[in-house]
């Protein structure tokens, strides 16, 4: 088999945002004392100026940010998805959601792929507390080409916008002529007997399972909802009504997340059986990632499995 590339959605930001810095000077960048993890620090190399490391203080940071905006300028502010989402929630709420700011927040270290630095780092609840919000946009990007788009079109969007990147190189999927549209998923992969959603690294770990369950004679339909609001409500339909069952997988909680995305919009448009792949109600623990993804239910076979089950269940 050949070998995937890989690249870090966290990496692959901080190099588009750099590049982006020479080309739109009303781009500033803010960072809550983790530049070399946010790698927000090679925009801080290039424009002394226009960076600023608010120390632990996420809470300051959102509200400068916003000061920001209001200014005129065209602010990232970056931290660990679970400081920024949780640590500076209501600042979010109060300034950058309610008054509609174009305030970018690009939160680093999602999921339990952070590893080793335990349950308290990793974010399983971040895309819940930023849906729920508002005005906010909220994106998690599948590789590394799409990260550069998402951020890109970010730069151009005016208001605020939600961006999770992970700490674990994720495969590649797209190639170079990617292009992000706000509220639009893709189709990675056609198939008749049941469709699986996925955003972020899982989007990867769908297809992989598409390839398991064609050995079993099983037909995959692959999404990458990476864009998880404005959710494509519209393929969502399309596929339960072409396929008939779903799997959605998520680095995430399953509640609050793209599994609740998805079943809110059956529930109320094409019901099908939907198995959510995701977190159950706890949180992450220390370990390698690869042990972590298999201890809580997230690799491909266990889409497989969940595959099967929802195909068993729409023929009953």
């Amino acid at each position: 088999m050949q070998a995937v590339a890989k690249e870090s959605t966290r990496v692959e930001y901080g190099k588009v945002l750099a590049l982006m810095g020479a080309e739109n000077p009303d781009i500033v960048v803010l960072d809550a004392d983790l530049s070399g993890s946010t790698q927000t620090h090679l925009f801080a190399k290039a424009f002394k100026d226009r960076f600023f490391n608010v120390g632990i203080a996420e809470q300051d940071m959102m509200g400068t940010a916003a000061g920001l905006a209001v200014g005129g300028k065209i602010p990232f502010a970056s931290t660990f998805a679970v400081f920024a989402a949780g640590r500076a929630w209501e600042q979010i709420r109060q300034t950058i959601a309610y008054g509609n700011l174009n305030v970018k927040i690009v939160a680093s270290h999602g999921g339990i792929t952070v590893g080793e630095d335990g349950g308290s780092h990793q974010a399983v609840e971040d895309l819940a507390l930023m849906r729920v919000l508002p005005n906010m946009v909220v994106l998690v990007p599948a590789d590394g080409p799409e990260t550069r788009a998402m951020v890109r079109w970010a730069a151009e969007y005016r208001g605020p916008v939600y961006i999770r990147t992970g700490r674990l190189p994720f495969p590649v999927i797209f190639d170079e002529s990617y292009r992000f549209e706000l509220g639009r998923g893709h189709i990675l992969r056609e198939g008749e007997d049941v469709t699986l959603a996925g955003l972020g690294l899982m989007t990867h770990h769908c297809l992989e399972a598409a390839e398991l369950l064609a050995a079993a004679g099983v037909s995959a339909r692959v999404l990458n909802l990476s864009c998880l609001k404005p959710l494509d409500w519209e393929l969502v339909v399309d596929s339960a009504r072409r396929t008939g069952a779903m799997v959605s997988a998520e680095e995430h909680q399953a509640t609050g997340g793209l599994g609740s995305a998805v079943a809110e919009v059956l529930s109320e448009f094409y019901p099908v059986p939907l198995k959510r792949i995701g977190l159950r109600d706890i949180f992450g623990l220390s370990g390698k990632p690869e042990d972590l993804l298999a201890h809580f239910g997230l690799t491909p076979g266990d889409i497989k499995n969940a595959a099967l089950d929802v195909i068993a269940r729409k023929q009953k």
